[in-house]
């Protein structure tokens, strides 16, 4: 795909984030892997006033080139490309529901069984610490081993994917079952499906719709 398209379909998922409601203004940000390297969204400008020429282009070794300066997050999005070859594209954003369980420290457990579509038997959150920081970077990458998201705490969520449309379904998927966890536990916690079933049910996901045995590490 050339570089011109994938600008502009970087350009066109930060829009969609914000309007699907998982996240807002300049918050968040995303990426996507190229040869060589990733495009990924600049710093600080509202997606709703930025060209696809805005979109900053890196290697994997930290250099950026272009007009407009990266996203403070980059370090994630470069770490996760260099540990995860099957990730093609990131999102990260600041969505209501997974922010707020971020903000308490709580992992997703297996309250229901779409948990797994992230990857496990629970969506983890990583510790805190500074935005922008290689010490999150690090914290980030850890908690996505064997995963497809994670939260990180008091700050937000990550989804990955083969493609920046599915990391972004992953994002949305994976804010709603936050959502869900949030009303449960309002209601006392619920029950949690036991790790033999959640086994199953991640055996299952090899083969089930878009989660073939081809993307199911992704």
């Amino acid at each position: 795909m050339s570089d011109t398209v994938l600008r502009e379909e970087l350009l066109d998922t930060a829009l969609q984030m914000n309007a699907v409601g998982i996240n807002q203004g300049s918050a968040g940000n995303v990426s996507v892997r190229t040869d060589g390297g990733y495009l990924i969204t600049p710093s600080g400008m509202p997606y709703d006033e930025c060209s696809s020429a805005d979109m900053a282009k890196m290697t994997l070794s930290g250099d950026a080139t272009g007009p407009r300066k990266p996203s403070s997050e980059w370090r994630f999005h470069q770490d996760l490309y260099k540990a995860r070859e099957d990730a093609q594209a990131i999102v990260h954003v600041h969505s209501t529901f997974a922010t707020t369980l971020a903000c308490l420290g709580k992992e997703v457990p297996s309250f229901h069984y779409m948990v797994a579509v992230a990857g496990g038997k629970t969506i983890r959150c990583a510790p805190y610490h500074t935005f922008g920081t290689q010490t999150l970077s690090d914290y980030v990458v850890e908690a996505m081993v064997d995963r497809k998201a994670c939260l990180m705490a008091n700050h937000g969520m990550i989804a990955i994917g083969p493609s920046l449309k599915k990391a972004l379904a992953m994002a949305v998927e994976v804010e709603k079952l936050c959502e869900i966890y949030w009303r449960v536990l309002q209601l006392g916690g619920g029950n949690m499906i036991e790790d033999a079933e959640m086994d199953h049910i991640l055996e299952k996901f090899q083969s089930y719709g878009q989660f073939t045995k081809k993307e199911a590490a992704v």
